[in-house]
């Protein structure tokens, strides 16, 4: 079989702020309602770009979901989005074949000046922003630190899956970066891809969570039809909260290669279910 090999790709990462003109409910974890707004505006502007975000293996787009102060409601399990209050909304792309995510967003939320409709109620664009960079350009940044630590915020719930669909409720350092590293090697070009093992990464880079902030989760991140035809939520569980990452005895490449994955982390979410909300995290890279 003729494999051709990956190109070179940017890895894209939008901001949007928002607005609603009315309060309204959204479940605590919003991930998923974002996620199914999102799929809804690109199906309007290209329904094949919309499929290929929904079947895609590899969580090419990644989304944070709402982030702001919200309101409280007696309905069970929800929060609310408050007027004339911004919201970000942190969205990645980093396959090289979802250039038309981006554009899509851009056509429909920026030029088509539409609005994201959530069940409750709708959000309208206030900013947006977008940055983009690549692969190699994240290995020369890496290169550039001299003995760092990797201090990494996991924002929202991060699920990453370990055996099967069990997932790890820990931000241990052998789970957290395999994870990024198959999402690395599925979208780098063949040259730029990274070699780690797990043995490695054990004996090489300690972590240390801050147990005060440490929490775990259960977060709703799809429905499928059931046995009796109704629609049935399906959870995943997760942890949150800062992590810092040092090393102990590491060669300069293994340096190299965590730093670049933490900081590809911003792009490409940790974990599973990145689409709808889960594994966003923020990355601080810090020389000792």
């Amino acid at each position: 079989m003729d494999l051709q090999p990956k190109p070179d790709s940017r890895l894209r990462q939008i901001e949007l702020s928002l607005r609603a003109d009315e309060q309204f409910a959204v479940p605590l974890s919003d991930g998923y309602s974002v996620y199914s707004a999102l799929l809804a505006l690109l199906q309007s502007d290209d329904e094949a770009t919309s499929a290929r975000v929904h079947n895609s293996n590899i969580g090419s787009l990644h989304s944070s979901g709402l982030r702001g102060p919200f309101g409280s409601t007696d309905r069970s399990h929800h929060k609310l989005v408050m007027p004339n209050t911004e919201y970000s909304l942190s969205l990645g792309i980093t396959d090289p074949e979802d250039e038309a995510i981006f554009q899509a967003l851009v056509s429909t939320l920026v030029l088509g000046d539409e609005t994201l409709e959530l069940t409750h109620g709708s959000l309208h664009l206030n900013s947006f922003e977008s940055e983009n960079t690549g692969h190699k350009e994240l290995l020369s940044r890496a290169s550039k630190f001299d003995d760092p630590s990797v201090e990494m915020e996991f924002r929202t719930a991060t699920c990453i899956e370990e055996a099967g669909s069990v997932t790890t409720m820990f931000p241990t350092r052998t789970a957290v970066f395999p994870s990024l590293l198959g999402k690395w090697n599925n979208t780098a070009p063949d040259s730029l891809e990274l070699d780690l093992d797990r043995e490695t990464l054990a004996a090489s880079v300690i972590e240390k969570p801050d147990a005060r902030n440490y929490q775990t989760h259960s977060v709703l991140v799809n429905r499928v039809e059931g046995s009796n035809g109704n629609p049935q939520p399906i959870f995943k569980q997760g942890f949150s909260g800062p992590c810092t990452y040092e090393f102990k005895d590491a060669s300069d490449s293994v340096q190299n290669a965590v730093t670049t994955l933490a900081l590809f982390a911003e792009y490409a979410g940790v974990g599973s279910a990145v689409a709808r909300g889960c594994g966003d995290v923020s990355v601080e890279v810090v020389d000792e």
